[in-house]
């Protein structure tokens, strides 16, 4: 369990990093620096949940389901005109509050960051293996609620050049150097997810805490996931529950006999302690040598120790994205752009 002073120092540490994204966050996460109390609350989740948005998400949580409460007026996701003012001491007031609720909360919940925008850094590599191998079958590796694995369902905008027909989801993606978009929607055919707590489109309670970890100063992308979720509740896709890599040959198995099988992950991973990691790679590799596979990995390397990136990215924590071949029981990778984390962005390699 971790100590309050090194609580104190993901809040602050957190908020820094937040200034430019999420400028409402970080003026939340900053006040809890200085305050160890409400720190201390994060003491409360098992200790690869003691994440700083982990107790922001519990309380957006609450204010999502009561939008009437005094905090509520400050939160851009649950009023059309909130306060400009600062709104820490109205959330230090509410947390200290609803403390028992809040930290239950914390003890039971996790971060389910569902980024449906990932998916168009996803696009152009699954319509890269399509190409090269035909119809593939998708397994998305902590799916959540799967929307990444409805990917086709979506359109795109990879600077002002579009992709796919009309939908209530548009996926815009800056592109620079040398990366292939596709012309048309590459060809899926089964699709199914692994995770350890999976979001049902179809249960509110659920819904609710899957808004809830977005970032309230970031409507594109709590609309977005909304509407991603409508479609979600329209194709309903399998999850199965449990481990990445106990799961996976269970979720392969359940591919077409002409889907090739093609794994997706995108900031998972870093969720995994190094030799459970080290454990779901070497399940990959055991599989490819029995077939050919595929692997697409949205990830940061600096948190991913024993996921293949080049040695020149291998310290990065920001996020890139890898494609990684088996075929005829040789694996090789290719490191393919750095992105956004939510996916607004990808800049191929020099």
């Amino acid at each position: 369990m971790a100590d309050v002073d090194r609580l104190v120092a993901r809040f602050r540490i957190a908020s820094t990093d937040q200034r430019r994204r999420s400028p409402f966050n970080a003026r939340l996460l900053a006040g809890v620096a200085e305050r160890p109390d409400i720190a201390s609350l994060l003491q409360a989740a098992p200790e690869e949940q003691q994440l700083p948005v982990l107790l922001l998400a519990a309380v957006h949580s609450i204010v999502l389901s009561e939008p009437d409460v005094e905090l509520a007026a400050w939160y851009p996701t649950a009023t059309d005109r909130p306060r400009p003012d600062d709104a820490f001491p109205a959330f230090a007031r509410f947390v200290t509050e609803r403390t028992d609720e809040i930290r239950q909360i914390v003890a039971t919940r996790s971060t389910q960051t569902n980024e449906v925008g990932r998916c168009a850094l996803f696009l152009p590599a699954v319509a890269a293996i399509e190409r090269e191998v035909g119809r593939v079958g998708l397994v998305d590796v902590g799916t959540s609620a799967g929307l990444n694995l409805r990917l086709d369902h979506y359109a795109y905008d990879f600077d002002g050049v579009p992709l796919g027909g009309p939908s209530d989801v548009v996926l815009p993606c800056g592109v620079r150097g040398e990366i292939v978009l596709p012309d048309r929607m590459p060809t899926i055919g089964a699709r199914v997810g692994i995770d350890r707590s999976p979001v049902d489109p179809a249960d509110a309670d659920q819904v609710r805490w899957l808004m809830a970890c977005v970032w309230p100063d970031q409507l594109d992308r709590f609309d977005r996931l909304r509407a991603a979720l409508e479609i979600a509740r329209a194709h309903p896709v399998a999850v199965l529950v449990g481990d990445a890599r106990e799961r996976l040959g269970t979720a392969l198995a359940t591919l077409g006999p002409g889907d090739h099988p093609l794994v997706i992950t995108s900031w998972v991973l870093n969720y995994l302690d190094g030799d459970a990691r080290v454990a779901f790679v070497a399940e990959l590799d055991r599989t490819g040598a029995e077939r050919d596979l595929s692997w697409i990995a949205l990830e940061s390397p600096g948190l991913c120790r024993g996921v293949p990136y080049p040695a020149d990215v291998a310290d990065s924590f920001l996020t890139h994205l890898l494609l990684v071949r088996w075929r005829s029981g040789v694996r090789t990778a290719d490191h393919l752009a750095e992105c956004h984390p939510h996916g607004y962005w990808m800049h191929a390699p020099a």
